[in-house]
């Protein structure tokens, strides 16, 4: 932190990645001129709905999805705990369920959770949309990595409905229960999971999601405060005022 505010003090601005990050900064670095959030962004375009998006997923597949590198310690405990703790209390009310692990890079931890029936780890495909789009849910079950989870934006511009732990949501901007959904143990993420297996209700919660993301998550609009830091006659200050 000595060190941190010493270089805030000394440059033009700080940037961080979320309001709730700068707000900690500016209590913790008084000093600091301008400290000021960038928020992710989100191809919009790239990441929407598509009819002619072809489903990878075999007729009457309940599929659920997890997205992200295989290899990130963070996701491979994710998927390790979904698999082995909260998929069989799925399974219990919708033995049809499948949970597809989709990234590149399996880890052996990865690979040793496919069992051919429940579990399908497909290691890397050519584009995660289908798998996203045409998945009844998609689950973010991280314990251990906090911040932005792109692949949760992602998920939700694809008007998909999505299952977060309490730590993958603190980054998230929305609604929790309209939003996008979040739980904190094997039991409440199993039942949130069920829950959005009714089709009006993650119907419903999706277009939501995707609404919040066109609302909050333009590339264009939250890269302004960088353009105007760029300005010469524009301060730190100045443009952290301006957002």
């Amino acid at each position: 932190l000595d060190f941190e505010r010493v270089v805030a003090a000394r440059s033009v601005a700080s940037l961080f990645a979320t309001p709730a990050e700068a707000r900690m900064f500016r209590e913790l670095a008084p000093e600091a001129a301008g400290v000021l959030s960038v928020e992710n962004g989100v191809d919009t375009a790239y990441f929407a709905p598509s009819e002619s998006r072809a489903s990878p997923y075999a007729p009457g597949e309940a599929a659920i999805v997890f997205t992200g590198a295989m290899d990130y310690w963070p996701n491979i405990d994710a998927v390790s705990w979904f698999a082995r703790d909260i998929l069989p209390l799925v399974r219990r009310s919708r033995p049809d369920v499948r949970f597809y692990i989709v990234g590149m890079n399996p880890a052996p931890a990865v690979s040793a959770l496919a069992d051919g029936a429940s579990v399908v780890v497909t290691g890397k495909v050519p584009d995660v949309r289908p798998y996203v789009q045409h998945a009844r849910v998609v689950v973010a079950p991280l314990r251990v990595a906090r911040g932005i989870q792109n692949k949760v934006l992602e998920a939700m511009a694809l008007a998909r409905p999505v299952v977060v732990s309490s730590a993958s949501a603190e980054g998230l901007n929305g609604r929790a229960g309209e939003e996008f959904a979040t739980a904190s143990t094997e039991a409440e993420f199993a039942q949130r999971v069920l829950d959005l297996f009714d089709a009006p209700a993650a119907e419903a919660m999706g277009l939501r999601a995707r609404a919040r993301i066109l609302a909050d998550r333009d590339w264009d609009r939250n890269l302004a405060a960088i353009d105007l830091l760029l300005e010469p006659e524009t301060s730190g200050a100045e443009a952290a005022h301006a957002r």
